[in-house]
């Protein structure tokens, strides 16, 4: 070994080669000799920031990080290092440090657009999608040509529902590097969002053609085909996804969900235990100490928790299989939502109900109340149709009948229901959303069929839509009187028939075994299958189906014939 005093010499001729194999693509070669300048110096700033630049590129980020993280140990002054470092911890989605990492780079280099850049992905990993454009329109102020930049500014301008702005900055990107496949695919998802899936094909299959094991692509161009009707070839693209990545949770889910529109339920009950390792559910996942049960083993004797989870219309449906719990020896605690707590009473096979929140009692397993039909190996021909399952309060009931007898004058007594939940702070959901819901004003053709009392049973914000004027005397609203589910059950108890788009007052019907028509997109849930006018699950529902993507008008039109038929039917009662 050379003696000290030449130490410097020598390592700036091997970090000088190490430079030079690296810039030529020779990695391996460049690593060994980085990793020789550290055994001769642990302290060696350039071999420690570009082993860890060369880590990162290898995509062993865990390592870039400890890497650079000893080198900013040694000078913390350089503003390189901390994007660097910000880039790392978003990759391994760290988003909180990533943006402590960002700031350091900034504060050292005001107008640096890679820090920028960085510090927009972590901003937008911890949902705060306004400040993240803030971010990326800075970084692209600085650097018009950074085709990165203009890609990630389209997927926060999505999270903040403006798809026509991020289909532009995607192309924006693309005209600066126009074999860009994650630009391809984010282009694929805006055209998504505006609802033009021939299009989004075509941008993901170009995204695909440059590179072929880009597994996101895969899935995105499952959901499009999905959109198209094509669900054979959707379920061959969610294979592609998970040969490249078996382990992505969003794919597994999307693959469960297309399973069971395909009435391939136990099949798709498996994959949709996937669900709890989504990043957007994975927060609610109940840890409970004891085990979760999946009729895997005798609960005779035992007590075991049913728990509520997602939305209002999956505890209405699901809530059926409690009895079936009952009946294998076991004492059963449900868990729900407040608002859900006196209708849930009536359910049979439940020896405890608790309020979600409320301190839960001693039990000895439990399951999510969605799990239950993989429990019970549900298939089609054993699904638990039996309704009603849920009762109303007579005393109730009784004085609605009144009330509504005098309004309706023997007409038809109809229920309306056009918008479900809007939950604008999720991108997937406002898609679903905006895609089951329709304005009151669409209802205009239904809502002129002679003899029928129409009563709104619509809550939350779209309930405004209804005029307070006279303009439609025909339709009466009460829902300010309704406080929970068990209110609106005592009005739709004395209903002849509940019209309804895909929510929650569609399941209450059809657990109370009223008739519903239910109004349906076209990329239907999972529960109403495929190409079916009526559903296995209620034995009282009827579904008018879109034909294709955002076609209601052809929904509305056939609801509202139907609609006539039933009321000429219906001969007038003489009071």
């Amino acid at each position: 070994m050379s003696k000290p005093a030449n130490l410097p010499q020598q390592l700036d001729l091997i970090l000088r080669q190490a430079v030079a194999l690296q810039q030529n693509g020779a990695f391996a070669e460049a690593e060994e000799l980085y990793r020789e300048i550290l055994e001769l110096k642990p302290r060696h700033f350039d071999a420690l920031q570009l082993l860890g630049a060369l880590a990162l590129q290898a995509g062993r980020v865990q390592e870039g990080v400890e890497f650079l993280r000893r080198a900013l140990a040694i000078n913390a002054k350089q503003a390189p290092l901390h994007s660097n470092l910000a880039y790392a911890l978003n990759a391994l989605q760290r988003f909180d440090e990533a943006l402590v990492s960002a700031d350091r780079a900034l504060a050292l280099q005001a107008k640096f657009p890679d820090a920028l850049n960085n510090r927009g992905n972590a901003q937008a990993g911890l949902n705060l999608p306004r400040e993240a454009l803030v971010s990326f329109d800075r970084a692209i102020a600085l650097m018009p040509d950074f085709a990165q930049a203009w890609n990630n500014r389209a997927c926060v301008l999505r999270d903040l529902g403006r798809p026509a702005d991020a289909l532009a900055s995607c192309d924006q990107a693309l005209a600066l590097q126009p074999n860009y496949p994650d630009a391809w695919s984010n282009r694929g998802n805006a055209l998504s969002d505006l609802n033009q899936p021939d299009e989004a094909l075509q941008s993901y299959q170009r995204a695909l053609e440059i590179a072929p094991a880009f597994a996101d692509a895969w899935n995105n161009l499952g959901l499009t085909q999905i959109d198209l009707n094509d669900h054979a070839q959707a379920l061959q693209s969610y294979e592609r996804a998970l040969s490249v990545n078996p382990a992505a949770a969003e794919t597994h889910w999307n693959r469960s969900l297309c399973l069971l529109q395909l009435g391939q339920l136990e099949a798709g009950w498996k994959e949709y235990e996937w669900r709890w390792e989504r990043s957007r559910i994975k927060a609610g996942r109940r840890s409970f100490a004891q085990p979760l049960w999946l009729g895997d083993f005798s609960i005779e004797g035992k007590t075991i928790l049913l728990h509520a989870e997602q939305g209002l219309g999956d505890t209405l449906q699901f809530c059926r299989y409690a009895a079936m719990v009952s009946k294998l020896g076991a004492k059963v605690v449900l868990e729900v939502p407040g608002e859900l707590m006196r209708i849930m009473s009536t359910l049979d096979g439940v020896d405890q109900w608790v309020e979600a929140g409320q301190t839960l009692p001693p039990f000895d397993c439990h399951c999510p109340l969605l799990s239950l039909p993989l429990a019970f190996r549900t298939d089609i021909a054993r699904i638990p149709a039996k309704t009603p399952y849920l009762f109303t309060d007579p005393q109730a009931t009784r004085e609605w009948h009144k009330r509504i007898a005098a309004q309706a004058q023997g007409r038809l007594k109809v229920g309306i229901v056009w918008a479900g939940g809007n939950r604008p702070h999720v991108a997937e959901l406002r898609k679903n959303d905006a895609r089951r819901s329709i304005t009151f004003e669409r209802l205009a053709p239904i809502l002129d069929v002679p003899n029928v009392q129409f009563f709104s049973l619509q809550k939350g914000p779209a309930a405004l839509q209804l005029p307070r004027d006279d303009s439609h005397p025909n339709v009466v609203d009460y829902t300010e009187e309704l406080e929970d589910f068990a209110d609106t059950a005592a009005l739709v108890a004395n209903l002849d028939l509940v019209i309804s788009v895909d929510t929650s007052t569609a399941h209450l019907a059809g657990a109370l075994d009223k008739p519903v028509w239910i109004l349906n997109r076209f990329d239907t849930c999972w529960r109403w299958m495929l190409e079916r006018t009526d559903t296995p699950w209620y034995a009282q529902a009827r579904l008018f189906r879109q034909p294709a993507l955002g076609d209601w008008d052809s929904v509305i039109r056939n609801a509202r014939d139907a609609l006539a038929a039933l009321s000429a039917a219906e001969k007038p009662v003489a009071h």
